[in-house]
């Protein structure tokens, strides 16, 4: 019963997407191609795959065995690869990461030159998305996240912390004044995060009960809450390394600090157990590990300054 490896990583993508259209818009090829290797291994298996329907595509219990098996093989040869390379030189190809907007812009972004200058074969595919995606759909090699992480079915790494405080634009404080206690910002313009309610829930020193906010502006992207404070829309709790070069150049002010907790909080980097010890994995997490312990009051990446932003970022 031959198969080809092409197919059967095609096959396990189909399963992932759900839909032929979506699995050949991800590898930029025709929808035939990948009916094609469909067919090939319907062929090959003496059975059908798939269960078409208008809600998409499902496997068969064939077609689930055959994912499970043929993704085994799929991850030993993708092992077996990147070790013989790795004993020829150093990790190479292509890595899929998933991080939210602002941590993308403030530590993976930066990183990559010195990334790069270590491992030039590796090639780092960036994927924006503030909530834990669907790592096997997706396609995610590493999950970058702060917060606890709750999955049996995934490896989850410290490799640093960070932690939050409130910030408001100096432009804002004009304008509303700057807030003395907690309870003053009820008077205030509060940024919020409309996809992920734990978020909105800035636990106070004084007590249990945590601030709850509901947000005059709600966003489910980190990057857009920054710009919005920097722009003095209102005020929102932000990590403290995304925030510090806005700090450092006079466009934000962190406040409440002694009145909020701001205590460290773990960054992970998140895993699919089958591929978490592939080289050039490993090579990725260690080297952002050792970025986010660089990480100084100068926002230093690996002994090196990250870039000041631009006012127009």
């Amino acid at each position: 019963m031959p198969f080809h490896l092409d197919d059967l990583a095609l096959f396990a993508r189909i399963a992932a997407l759900g839909s032929l259209s979506a699995a050949a818009r991800e590898r930029d090829i025709p929808v035939s191609q990948v009916t094609r290797a469909l067919t090939r291994l319907e062929a090959a298996c003496g059975a059908r795959l798939m269960h078409r329907s208008t809600h998409g595509l499902s496997l068969t219990d064939e077609g689930d065995t055959l994912l499970a098996h043929g993704q085994d093989m799929l991850n030993t040869t993708e092992m077996l690869g990147a070790e013989l390379q790795l004993r020829q030189g150093q990790p190479s190809g292509w890595v899929r990461v998933g991080v939210s907007a602002s941590v993308a812009e403030a530590v993976i972004a930066p990183s990559l030159p010195g990334l790069y200058a270590l491992y030039p074969q590796l090639h780092i595919d960036i994927v924006v998305d503030d909530r834990l995606a669907d790592m096997a759909r997706d396609g995610i090699d590493i999950a970058i996240r702060t917060g606890d992480v709750h999955s049996d079915h995934l490896v989850a790494r410290t490799i640093g912390h960070a932690s939050r405080t409130l910030y408001a634009s100096p432009t804002y404080l004009t304008r509303h004044g700057t807030p003395q206690t907690p309870d003053e910002l009820a008077q205030h313009h509060l940024i919020g995060n409309s996809k992920a309610p734990s978020m909105n829930q800035w636990q106070r020193q004084d007590t249990k009960a945590p601030w709850a906010v509901k947000g005059q502006s709600l966003t489910d992207n980190s990057a857009v809450m920054l710009t919005q404070v920097r722009h003095g829309v209102g005020i929102a709790r932000l990590l403290d390394i995304v925030a510090r070069p806005w700090v450092q150049t006079g466009e934000l002010v962190p406040l409440l600090r002694d009145s909020f907790d701001v205590s460290d909080i773990s960054v992970y980097a998140v895993m699919l157990p089958e591929r978490h010890r592939l080289p050039k994995i490993r090579a990725c997490v260690d080297y952002w590990a050792g970025c986010l312990s660089g990480m100084d009051s100068n926002t230093k990446l690996n002994g090196s300054t990250a870039p000041k932003p631009s006012p127009a970022a």
